[in-house]
């Protein structure tokens, strides 16, 4: 597709993603909703880059023009937007973000009336429509068949109410202390409410959004600033988010960074032991560690890969009946309470298996030691079919004759190949390495 990456539209504000884009991609993805519309509203959220404003007119006089009616709520968590979007019985639901990238990047993510991304083939059906003329022109509104724009400030209330119920109601957050880094970004009104109305001893740091410092040297991309945090403060545990607040990274009481796939091994554990785990299974994508899967047979839980992107784990939640899924990154999907990774679902997910169990953070997320993996991003001139190269099939034979696991893949969003690299031997995998940055910087800059 020439507009949708793997998650949503997604550039340069106002290079690639221009007003005049985002005009007539709403415009598109309002027809293509009109075609199921059951209430003819559509809400509208964004994150606090300064670019949201315009791409937020964009989108408003887009929908309006093809006749829809938009409910605008401003900076709320992409979650939060998914949960309204079917709460207050929307056809969808747009959020204006681009997650963790730079403040001068932005994005456009949809979701449909149930609060579900949508798939390929729905996104497919926007971008023909994006680029039909004929269709775009025949479905301007007129007259009284314009739609209206109406800003929303109560819904913020909902969405906390709705978060704090996933903290089972026999458990309070009393004589715990937390710091929240909330990346300048979605979260910074949300989280340190949610924790403080469930009584905990909260410390907010980076939550004073400006329109450029989303994500800047903080938040869950850069975790180490919260980490001192933590130790300064004497913290029994802290939390870090993105700009949109749908990743989490957890720091335990020592300062020390909790794995992402020990996070998701964690959390299965607690859902299966509350017996909230459906089908006694989970998600994860093609980058989580093998200890991961190993460690969870031990649990008698069985592990489902995807590819990369939370919309695929939510995909293969679906299809095989599971609700539970995440990514490394951050990325935790519990479909009992979200439609899609939720930072502020997952952390008071980690209290509760904490509280239950009565023992710090160090102690329950550090269930399983990790195979050795190395992942290097290359930056590429070009996009070769992989299987095109010459020398790439023989290379990947190679690695796995060393017993080594590869994952070579490009980004969906920018000009990088990403490379995996998992075995028990980190020298082999250290060698392994530099062989294949040389094949593929030589292959594919040229």
């Amino acid at each position: 597709m020439k507009l949708f990456g793997t998650d949503g539209v997604r550039g340069k504000a106002g290079q690639i993603l221009s007003a005049t884009l985002a005009m007539r991609l709403a415009m598109a993805a309002g027809i293509y909703f009109r075609k199921h519309s059951v209430t003819n509203k559509i809400i509208v959220g964004k994150d606090t880059r300064k670019s949201g404003y315009m791409i937020e007119n964009a989108i408003v006089s887009g929908l309006t023009a093809v006749g829809y009616n938009v409910r605008q709520i401003g900076p709320m968590p992409t979650p939060a937007i998914a949960f309204l979007t079917e709460d207050l019985r929307c056809d969808a639901g747009i959020m204006i973000s681009a997650s963790h990238n730079p403040y001068f990047d932005n994005g456009v993510k949809f979701f449909d009336k149930r609060g579900n991304k949508l798939s390929e083939k729905a996104e497919q059906e926007i971008e023909d429509i994006y680029f039909n003329d004929v269709l775009i022109n025949e479905n301007q509104a007129l007259g009284m068949d314009i739609g209206s724009s109406k800003r929303i400030d109560d819904v913020i209330g909902r969405y906390i109410v709705h978060i704090k119920n996933s903290l089972p109601k026999t458990l309070t957050l009393n004589n715990i202390r937390v710091v929240l880094d909330v990346a300048h970004g979605a979260a910074y009104k949300v989280a340190p409410i949610v924790f403080s109305e469930l009584g905990a001893d909260v410390i907010v740091i980076n939550d004073e959004p400006n329109g450029r410092n989303i994500n800047e040297s903080c938040g869950a991309l850069h975790p180490h600033t919260l980490s001192e945090y933590v130790k300064k403060y004497r913290a029994d545990i802290g939390f870090a988010f993105d700009g949109d607040a749908d990743r989490l990274v957890v720091i335990d009481e020592n300062g020390e960074i909790v794995d992402g796939d020990k996070l998701l091994g964690a959390l299965a554990t607690h859902q299966k032991e509350r017996g909230r785990l459906s089908n006694s299974g989970m998600v994860a994508t093609v980058m989580s560690n093998q200890g991961l899967e190993d460690y969870l047979i031990t649990k008698d839980i069985q592990l489902f890969r995807c590819n990369v992107g939370d919309k695929y784990v939510l995909e293969t939640m679906q299809k095989e009946g599971l609700n539970f899924g995440g990514e490394q990154s951050g990325h935790v999907i519990l479909s009992e309470y979200a439609k899609t990774g939720d930072g502020l679902a997952a952390a008071l997910q980690v209290m509760s298996y904490m509280l239950i169990k009565g023992k710090k953070a160090s102690e329950v997320l550090n269930p399983f030691d990790l195979y050795p993996q190395i992942l290097k991003n290359v930056k590429i001139n070009k996009k070769i079919p992989l299987h095109d190269i010459k020398g790439y099939n023989e290379l990947i034979k190679d690695l796995k004759k060393a017993h080594i696991r590869p994952l070579i893949r490009y980004s969906g969003t920018e000009n990088l190949l990403r490379i995996l690299l998992e075995g028990r031997d980190i020298m082999l995998i250290k060698a392994k390495m530099d062989e294949i940055l040389d094949f593929f910087s030589k292959k594919l800059n040229v």
